[in-house]
Parts: C-alpha cells; sequence; structure tokens
C-alpha cells in the first residue's frame, strides 16, 4: 500500500516538475513567435524531435535542482516515463485548445504530440539519470 501511495505521489510531483519545463518553454515559444513571426514550421517529426531534445535538456537542468529522485525505492519504477508526459500532453493540449477557442494564437508546445515529447524527454533524463 506504501508503495503504491508514494508511486502516486511521484507521479503527481513528476508531472507538476513537468507541467512548470513545459510551461516556461510555452512562455519562450510566444515571445519567439512575437519576435521572429515565423511561418508554421513543414517539418512536424523535426519538430516534434526537437521538443523532445528541449525536453531532455530541461530534465539536465533539473537534475542541477533536483539531484534525487522525488521518491525512492518505488517498485513501480519507470511508469513516469509513459503516464506523467501522457497527463502533462492532455494539460498543455486542454490549454491549446482553451486559447484557440479565444481567439488567441497557438504555439506547436500546446498541443499534445509536441508537449508528450517535451515531457517525454524530460522524464527520460530523469529517470536515467537522478540517483
Amino acid at each position: 500500500m506504501d508503495d503504491l501511495l508514494f508511486a502516486l505521489v511521484e507521479l503527481v510531483l513528476q508531472v507538476l516538475l513537468e507541467f512548470a519545463a513545459e510551461i516556461v518553454m510555452d512562455l519562450l515559444s510566444r515571445a519567439a513567435a512575437e519576435v521572429f513571426r515565423p511561418e508554421e514550421p513543414s517539418y512536424q517529426i523535426g519538430t516534434w524531435f526537437a521538443c523532445a531534445v528541449y525536453g531532455a535538456l530541461a530534465g539536465a537542468v533539473s537534475l542541477g535542482v533536483l539531484p534525487h529522485p522525488l521518491f525512492h525505492h518505488s517498485k513501480i519504477r519507470g511508469v513516469s516515463l509513459i503516464v506523467s508526459p501522457t497527463i502533462t500532453g492532455a494539460v498543455m493540449s486542454g490549454i491549446g485548445a482553451m486559447l484557440k477557442r479565444r481567439g488567441k494564437r497557438v504555439v506547436r508546445i500546446e498541443s499534445f504530440p509536441y508537449a508528450f515529447a517535451f515531457a517525454f524527454g524530460m522524464a527520460l533524463v530523469r529517470f536515467l539519470f537522478a540517483f
């Protein structure tokens, strides 16, 4: 029972950490879009891969701040590689949908595939290197 509780708390904290990093990425994307006013890039796979790399970089930065796993000795280690990026991607997609309904410009990180890629990159780095 304690392992399940720790796994759930770890999952929630992982989602919050990834979501905070995605908000920073979102703000940076919006600032860059305002400055450069780019056309939509035609290389969607390249953009997806770039989001994963930026997520991995964010994961490396987060290791400087939080070098240890959020909780130790979970028997369900690794579930956060799929669940937390999925939740984070869904939340960011919801934010994108809300902004679109209000007539605001939506950036790529506010869609599920790109938000998932960013969060997965971050989760993977934390999973591999947080000791």
